[in-house]
């Protein structure tokens, strides 16, 4: 049997399972996921609950792996309807939706984000970063001497007597987090593989041995007290840089955009993040913001297919739409419909089937 058939008749399977059903049991939507993507989500949330007088859907931010691992915990009533994700579904998440019977999700590219770095409006003057020194900053072990030794950098003039005379204390996402992926990604690995090190090791190693040493040196974030993981809860970062003006924050641009009477973003490679360095990749850390949605859910609970309807309007992810006014970077015309079509279609996300 056709690999892409036999997924269908899971689909259908799962479905015919969930509709036997009472069909009161439950009649709020259910949706887990990225803290970047939670404040669109809610904002969406609240629009549909006010135009329809269905129940507001219950959000959580759970970070993208945990939400992730929720969703593909199985269909039916007990399950979540949907998750948000700031970065695709990786396809050891697929498998795990495979095996529990989530065989059929769609997928939705809803904008963009920068991955801002941010510090207390109250901070003396500008800063501006590169990847590399945020690496050399955050790293557990950095290079020194032609070996890998435990990160010795406390201040941040440390690392060049040009940045600021103050102590690395930075508050960043988990690992459970999408931010954190991403930064570890495009931040903390860029900056680290130009430096010399890594680069003489590129022309030595396989290519296998060479991506396993980045990815073992490169993503690891230090464990000294001065990179501290803040939870999945970006509000509280801002409010710890709020009291404490030499003190740096990672989270997704909404943070920042909701907050600059009382932050400022730091620079990256010379450019800070905003809507058109964001959208025209001209600041590095930037990433996709995804939703995924249960197929097997639509037509079941209570008002779904009408709040996902919701989300790819253009009254909510267009260019005038109230999620750019939280921050979201809009998606091209062509790139809003083709996401719009695939949702109000409820095509299958087909990327990990052969």
């Amino acid at each position: 049997m056709n690999f892409k058939v036999s997924l269908k008749i899971a689909s259908l399977a799962a479905a015919s399972l969930f509709l036997a059903a009472p069909a009161d049991a439950r009649d709020r939507i259910q949706i887990v996921g990225s803290s970047t993507v939670f404040p669109y989500t809610q904002a969406v949330a609240e629009e549909f609950a006010n135009s329809t007088g269905n129940p507001a859907p219950v959000v959580e931010s759970t970070g993208t792996g945990g939400g992730m691992r929720i969703f593909c915990t199985g269909v039916g009533e007990a399950h979540p309807d949907l998750t948000g994700a700031s970065r695709a579904m990786k396809q050891s998440e697929w498998e795990l939706c495979q095996a529990n019977g989530v065989t059929d999700v769609s997928e939705a590219l809803i904008g963009y984000d920068g991955l801002s770095i941010a510090i207390s409006s109250e901070a003396e003057g500008d800063w501006d970063l590169s990847e590399t020194q945020l690496y050399l900053g955050l790293a557990a072990q950095v290079p020194l001497n032609g070996e890998l030794v435990d990160n010795p950098n406390q201040r941040w003039s440390d690392i060049d007597p040009s940045l600021p005379d103050v102590a690395i204390q930075v508050f960043g996402p988990p690992p459970t987090s999408g931010t954190r992926d991403a930064f570890v990604e495009l931040a903390m690995e860029d900056g680290c593989e130009v430096l010399d090190f890594f680069e003489r090791r590129k022309d030595t190693l396989s290519s296998d041995d060479y991506k396993s040493l980045v990815k073992q040196n490169c993503r690891r974030m230090r464990q000294d007290g001065l990179f501290i993981e803040a939870g999945e809860n970006d509000n509280l970062i801002v409010q710890r840089l709020q009291a404490d003006a030499s003190a740096l924050g990672i989270f997704g641009y909404s943070f920042l955009y909701e907050n600059e009477d009382v932050l400022k973003a730091v620079r990256v490679n010379g450019i800070a993040p905003n809507f058109e360095t964001i959208a025209d990749g001209s600041y590095d850390i930037a990433r996709p913001l995804f939703f995924y949605v249960k197929n097997a859910h639509r037509g079941v609970i209570q008002g779904l297919d009408d709040f996902l309807i919701e989300y790819v309007s253009e009254n909510a992810f267009g260019p005038d739409g109230y999620l750019p006014e939280r921050g979201l970077v809009v998606l091209s015309d062509e790139g809003r419909e083709d996401v719009r079509s695939s949702i109000e279609n409820g095509s299958s996300m087909t990327r990990y089937i052969n």
